[in-house]
């Protein structure tokens, strides 16, 4: 098996050059839209992606109609080995604006307070973020204050990108066929809606879709939306005393009642679920209220919609309106599928120390496309892909640690491939 790789022999100015070039598409996903993928962006850099695939002499690539693209890296072993594969998303957080990125490379930082010129008062300070502690002479990369940087995924895209190139360009590296695919509208719940698990042919994926270096992730949430409607009804309010019923206030009762009952998102923490309003959509007559069901318990989810709609109900009756509940199963924890697969996981967390760097298990509180990919027949555990401060202005990522997430997906490549002889 090859010796461990150096940063310079992946070439860690070419996987930042991919990384700063892939941010200023604007890839942000858009919930609104029925269309997959849901965004023009998205598609554009999907078709980047699949030239730039071609171009450094990937096999059986392709773009389907929904955009998804896929690839192969033809195996280099003698021997028969299993298919894997690795998958990222390109989209980005609809909560905040992903148009005109522009990237900031802070060189050999040095802890130092990293300023965000288009917003003055945005400043990213070392007891804000306790990561940076352990990125002192890393080339750090923000954006400018005003947008998401993308990191989340746009890092695990471009170091599956500058992976498969190195595999093409080294055909002494013994591995088997190698699969990547890179997918749209994971951040609004819909990236695995149309992969093709059996086109795409292999025994297991890894998605580079987490954050600091080493991290290894095999639980995630088990997941639900709803969306909960109130009916009021509407009259001149002058005129409205016995007669207005107002959705608004049936809804912010609603809203202020929940957190007696769950937890949300800023009260939890570790193995902790949640109750989380996100959005509204707001008149007297009708306002809907959307909501994100979280818990690593799968049958936990039910015990938390239960208190939603004895909480929404009441307040409906009380108030004289009435009430509609539509459940949107999303994912689920996807250790109930890895766990039956002990082997997808032990070459991650051997291809992770391979490269130096200690394993972290720790629970993913949110999800991948991966939750949903294992629960259609491909086991897909979560690596770690740079990330920091997701779905945040604030939102940064390191060079270093990005090559070393490529330095992984070589290592993983070599793993299976000696474990089948």
């Amino acid at each position: 098996m090859k010796t461990k790789l150096s940063n310079s022999t992946i070439r860690m100015a070419a996987i930042l050059d991919r990384f700063v070039r892939y941010v200023t598409v604007d890839t942000t996903a858009d919930d609104a839209s029925r269309t997959t993928p849901s965004s023009a962006g998205q598609r554009v850099l999907l078709a980047m992606l699949a030239q730039e695939l071609r171009a450094m002499g990937a096999a059986d690539v392709t773009q389907d109609a929904h955009g998804y693209v896929m690839a192969t890296i033809p195996a280099t072993s003698a021997h028969p080995v299993p298919a894997i594969g690795f998958v990222a998303h390109v989209d980005t957080s609809p909560e905040l604006p992903g148009a005109g990125v522009k990237p900031i490379v802070h060189r050999a930082y040095d802890g130092r307070e990293l300023v965000f010129p288009d917003d003055a008062d945005l400043v990213l300070r070392l007891e804000d973020a306790p990561a940076l502690q352990r990125q002192r002479g890393h080339d750090i990369v923000t954006a400018s204050g005003r947008t998401l940087l993308g990191a989340d995924d746009t890092a695990g895209v471009a170091e599956i990108m500058a992976a498969a190139e190195h595999l093409l360009a080294h055909p002494d590296i013994v591995h088997g066929p190698v699969r990547v695919a890179f997918t749209p509208d994971e951040e609004i719940g819909r990236g695995a809606d149309h992969f093709d698990v059996e086109r795409f042919a292999a025994a297991c994926a890894y998605t580079l879709d987490g954050g600091e270096c080493g991290e290894l992730e095999i639980e995630s949430f088990s997941a639900d939306a709803l969306v909960v409607t109130f009916h009021g009804f509407n009259t001149h309010p002058g005129y409205a005393k016995g007669k207005m019923v107002s959705a608004i206030r049936m809804a912010a009762a609603f809203i202020d009642t929940l957190p007696g009952h769950v937890l949300t998102p800023e009260r939890s923490d570790g193995y902790d679920g949640y109750v989380h309003a996100h959005g509204l959509d707001a008149s007297v007559e009708r306002t809907s209220v959307r909501l994100l069901v979280r818990d690593f318990n799968t049958a936990a989810l039910q015990d938390k919609e239960e208190i939603v709609e004895r909480v929404a109900r009441e307040i409906a009756s009380r108030e004289g309106g009435r009430v509609e509940i539509r459940v949107e199963p999303q994912y689920r924890n996807m250790r109930e599928v890895l766990d039956r697969h002990p082997e997808v996981v032990a070459h991650a967390a051997d291809a992770i120390r391979r490269a130096g760097l200690e394993v972290h298990m720790r629970p993913i509180r949110g999800g991948t496309d991966g939750s949903r990919l294992s629960f259609m027949g491909l086991p897909t555990p979560n690596l770690f892909a740079g990330q920091h401060n997701i779905h945040s202005r604030l939102e940064w990522t390191s060079a270093q640690d990005m090559a070393k997430a490529v330095e992984v997906i070589v290592n993983l490549c070599e793993g299976w491939a000696a474990a089948a002889l």
